[in-house]
């Protein structure tokens, strides 16, 4: 997970000197490989949730088992043996919670690009704007999905620090941190689209082309 992430973020930055479509390809494929193998991971860790929640109820099923004056001695000698699965079970849980966080925050990004594509094709179709708006247009979506890159590698801080000594405090402020900014990559997006689309209402000559340019965005 963490090498494919890695190669998915060092492509993305790559394509950063490039226009806005090229940097589209490359982030959809990263995209997809990322939910697909945050997907497998989930499975994978709910599968060990399972087991661990077996082997809990194995331990709990034994100490009812014992006899009153018999389980604090019990207890204390099966504490240590019996620790790991506690302790593995929680760590699985959290892994579940923060793989589907990055899971949410992954979708984002996929959003981002559908919706900038569908606007971008619309606006260079729409005789409203001339050549060099489209270009100017361009030049702010690249922008925008060159800076939603960096969500990606906060997740990949994420990612990495189930390897490390890194606490749960800072798992959760990094995640948050990344979500907070791919919300704002999004209404940065959409706001623009929203403008231009208000551009080609207010150059339209009469009623009867604002309802065809309405009709063309969606617009009810």
């Amino acid at each position: 997970m963490i090498i494919m992430t890695a190669l998915c973020m060092a492509a993305l930055l790559s394509a950063q000197s490039t226009q806005a479509d090229p940097i589209v390809v490359v982030i959809k494929a990263a995209v997809k490989k990322v939910i697909k193998a945050i997907d497998l991971r989930i499975q994978r860790l709910q599968n060990e949730q399972i087991r661990l929640q077996n082997a809990q109820k194995a331990i709990e099923n034994a100490l009812s088992k014992v006899k009153l004056k018999e389980i604090s001695e019990w207890v204390e000698k099966q504490r240590k043996q019996y620790a790991v699965y506690y302790e593995e079970l929680w760590k699985v849980k959290a892994a579940i919670t923060y793989y589907h966080e990055i899971k949410a925050i992954i979708q984002k990004q996929k959003d981002l690009v559908d919706e900038y594509k569908r606007a971008y094709e619309l606006f260079r179709k729409d005789g409203h704007f001339k050549a060099d708006e489209i270009s100017y247009m361009s030049d702010i979506y690249e922008g925008i999905l060159v800076e939603s890159l960096h969500n990606v590698d906060q997740i990949l801080l994420v990612v990495n620090s189930f390897k490390t000594q890194m606490t749960d405090a800072k798992r959760l402020e990094l995640i948050g941190q990344a979500a907070a900014r791919i919300d704002d990559n999004l209404v940065d997006l959409r706001t623009f689209n929203n403008s231009n689309v208000l551009i080609s209402i207010q150059r339209s000559k009469d009623q009867a082309e604002i309802t065809a340019v309405r009709k063309y965005y969606g617009i009810e």
